[in-house]
């Protein structure tokens, strides 16, 4: 397998491509390629250069942070949950998300995710309303990893704007259901940061590695 990966020292510095040669050998992961890729001393690409190792970023490995989100043949994943054996042809191409800060290579830099909520001002309520209706809704978009994968394949999220996606819609469908009385800065928020600005194109709810029910918070939120 060829293994063309997007590669850039760091945020001031030109991008390029670089491939290498990867024999995969059974049930293995994008990140597990990864890793095998950075396992030896000397890298090497497959005009015989020497490569310096790839960057890109990894916690857990299982599904839970988040944290390895990039471009798998142009499809925003998470590499731990990406398999070899899926991957069409006898190459893979490999990008960083684009609607982010690249760090180095793979890696991004996500910040504006949490900097958004804080900007958007939900206020989370003093006491918590514990209604047994929303229990299996709020513990699934509990499940939200931040990882960055609704913005990238949203058409109307732009950095800097303020549309805020599909993180905004389901924060404050979980403050509203956890609320005896939703404060109308609640609404005030979702409606400048979410609902002025969403075109209901349903990619962020398809892209979605924890399968979040997005589309309910929407409909409820927007009968809100």
């Amino acid at each position: 397998m060829i293994v063309k990966i997007k590669r850039q020292e760091n945020k001031d510095s030109a991008p390029y491509f670089q491939s290498f040669k990867y024999e995969p050998s059974g049930n293995e992961t994008v990140a597990s390629m990864l890793e095998h890729l950075n396992y030896n001393d000397d890298l090497y690409d497959t005009e015989g250069k020497l490569a310096r190792k790839i960057r890109w970023e990894c916690s857990c490995l299982q599904k839970m942070c988040g944290a390895c989100a990039m471009r798998i043949n142009g499809v925003p994943a998470l590499a731990c949950n990406s398999f070899l054996k899926d991957i069409k042809g006898d190459s893979i191409l490999l990008e960083p998300l684009s609607k982010f800060p690249v760090i180095s290579d793979l890696a991004v830099d996500r910040d504006i995710i949490q900097a958004n909520l804080s900007r958007a001002d939900i206020p989370w309520p003093k006491e918590l309303e514990h209604d047994p209706k929303h229990f299996n809704l709020q513990y699934n978009i509990s499940k939200c990893l931040r990882c960055g994968l609704c913005l990238e394949v949203c058409p109307n999220y732009n950095k800097g704007e303020n549309f805020y996606g599909a993180i905004l819609a389901n924060e404050a469908y979980l403050v509203k259901t956890l609320s005896k009385k939703p404060d109308k800065k609640l609404k005030k928020a979702y409606n400048n940061h979410f609902a002025s600005g969403c075109s209901l194109a349903k990619s962020c709810a398809e892209v979605c590695p924890m399968h979040m029910p997005t589309i309910v918070s929407i409909a409820n939120m927007n009968h809100a």
